[in-house]
Order: C-alpha cells, then structure tokens, then sequence
C-alpha cells in the first residue's frame, strides 16, 4: 500500500462486494428506517486512509454543502476500522451546529465547481474530540461541522465512510458536484433488501 493514499476509492458501496454487502445490509437499512428515512439512497462511500506521521488534515466543513437535497436529509456513517484517538487524527465536532442550518455550497455551473460563498472561520475551542474505538459507527448529521487533524502519530486511522439520502419527498440539487446517472436505493421489506436504479 502507498502510503501516501488519502482516498482508496470512492463509490465503493457501487465497486467492492465486502463494502457493498455493508452498505445494503439490513442493519444500515434498518438505521435510516430509525432516522425517519422512507428510501434512503447511498450517495457516496469512499475509504480513508490517516497513515502514520503524514494523515492530512480535513478543514471544517458540512457534508450538505457536498451532497444537497431540497429538503437537506444527508446523513453520514462513519465506520472507525480502527482505534480513532486525538493523537491519531480522530474526527471533531462542534455540539449542536446542526441546528444552525447549512453555511455554504459547493454548486456546478458553466463555469465549474466552486463554494457559493467562502468559508466561515470557526472558533477551534468549540469542536470537541469524538474518540472512537473500532467497529464504532458515528451517525453524522448532514449539517454538523466536523473536522479532523493531520496524524502525526505513528499509528493510522482508517475509516469507511457512507452518505445517505432520502429520495422520497426530496430532489437531488441539480447543482450538486457529484451528478450521478442512476442511485442505488435501500428498501427494507419482510427483512429482505432490495436494490432498486432508477
């Protein structure tokens, strides 16, 4: 493995079988059935890798600014594969940001991608540290300000991280910078999962 990698592999609830059967299991299903979701559709999943002493940093961001609905229901599951400590580059949050609603966008026009507007500078005493061991799944609101440091530790972090929305009652933001040609949607029914493109 580089160990430069940042990114493995993006769409890999799409690509890979073990990522797959994960994404559509019925236990991810029955999660966003919990959460009020009537077809949550997996949006994106990718692999991340934090190697040890170079694990780069992700700035403080919202994952509604990437991944858009009208109304917002993007949700993101974060599976620690392993032990995500301060020392290693573990994820950070800011209690309770949810609640003030979506700060910027990151929009496709004519003239390529970009944010609609720059980003806010946070106050770093606010975030809090979300310390996890592996095999934890942290549930991120889709407004949520999260963030996390460089690994300058000599252990690394990897994560798999998945983002869901709901496709019932909501629009994919023909904006967004992520276009996709189909979306694989979760169904529940009689505890058998059914993958259905449209």
């Amino acid at each position: 493995m580089w160990l430069g990698a940042r990114y493995w592999q993006q769409a890999l609830h799409e690509l890979d079988p073990v990522f797959k059967k994960f994404s559509f299991s019925e236990s991810v299903a029955s999660l966003f059935s919990s959460l009020g979701y009537k077809r949550p559709a997996v949006i994106q999943s990718m692999y991340i890798f934090k190697q040890p002493g170079i694990g780069g940093e992700v700035v403080p961001h919202q994952d509604n600014t990437f991944l858009y609905t009208e109304p917002r229901t993007c949700t993101g599951l974060w599976l620690a594969l392993e032990d995500a400590t301060i020392n290693n580059g573990c994820l950070w949050a800011i209690p309770g940001s949810h609640k003030k609603g979506l700060v910027r966008r990151m929009v496709r026009d004519e003239n390529g991608t970009h944010f609609d507007r720059p980003s806010p500078v946070y106050d770093q005493k606010e975030f809090v540290p979300l310390e996890v061991k592996s095999g934890a799944l942290v549930v991120i609101h889709g407004d949520l300000i999260h963030q996390s440091f460089e690994n300058l530790s000599p252990a690394s972090r990897h994560a798999f991280s998945l983002h869901v929305v709901d496709t019932e009652g909501c629009k994919w933001s023909e904006d967004n910078w992520l276009v996709h040609n189909f979306i694989f949607i979760m169904v529940l029914l009689k505890n058998s999962l059914f993958i259905i493109l449209f």
